[in-house]
């Protein structure tokens, strides 16, 4: 069984970044795999602030 409050805390800090931290992150990735999984959260993190915009006719 995985620790499910390990990976929440996770979660957590993960969402907490900032479009330059994921910058950051891509940049100094040190394999490919690496530099595509930080590609993917930043394209999460973004895809999550548009939905918030999206539901606040903030446009």
């Amino acid at each position: 069984m995985c620790d499910v409050e390990k990976y929440s805390e996770i979660f957590k800090d993960i969402t907490s970044l900032q479009p330059e931290d994921t910058l950051q992150l891509v940049l100094e990735a040190k394999t490919e795999e690496e530099r595509s999984f930080y590609e993917m959260i930043g394209d999460f993190l973004l895809q999550m602030k548009q939905k918030m915009v999206v539901e606040r006719n903030l446009f």
